[in-house]
Order: C-alpha cells, then structure tokens, then sequence
C-alpha cells in the first residue's frame, strides 16, 4: 500500500464506459522511494483535497471495486483516509 496526498480531481469528458460513474482522484505519492509521484486513482470512499490517504494498486485495486465494475482499467484505488 501507498501513501498519499490527494491534490485535486481528474475531469474527463470520454472515458471508457466501465470508468462512468467514478470519481478520479490526482494524488501525490508523499512516503517511499516513489515520493513526489503523481498518480490518478479511483475514489470510492469519498476522500477530499489535501487529505492524506491509503492507496492500493494492481490487481488489488481492483479487487477493491464493486463486483460489477471488476473489469474496469483501474490500476490504483483509494481505500482509505488516514485520521
């Protein structure tokens, strides 16, 4: 798992239809020896600007999804806000 900081949201007008309906997430990798990284992540926990939280990527990304969505292209997911 990652830690991070979510930097604003990822606005897109076209995107593959198994993606519609969720929240994309721009998150600053803030430990480790990828700190600095931008990634783009699925928010299905309702994370908001400037808070730290948990990502997980891969398979266990999606893993996290709802079933119907376990075919979505997600490579990292926010699954938790750290307190």
């Amino acid at each position: 798992m990652i830690l991070g900081r979510v930097i604003g949201n990822v606005v897109s007008t076209k995107k593959e239809e198994s993606l519609i309906g969720m929240k994309l997430m721009k998150v600053e990798v803030t430990e480790g020896s990828e700190n600095g990284k931008h990634l783009v992540a699925v928010d299905m926990i309702g994370a908001g600007n400037g808070e730290e939280v948990i990502i997980t990527t891969g398979s266990s990304a999606r893993k996290a999804l709802r079933s119907e969505n376990r075919d979505a292209p997600v490579d990292a997911i926010i699954v938790g806000i750290v307190d």
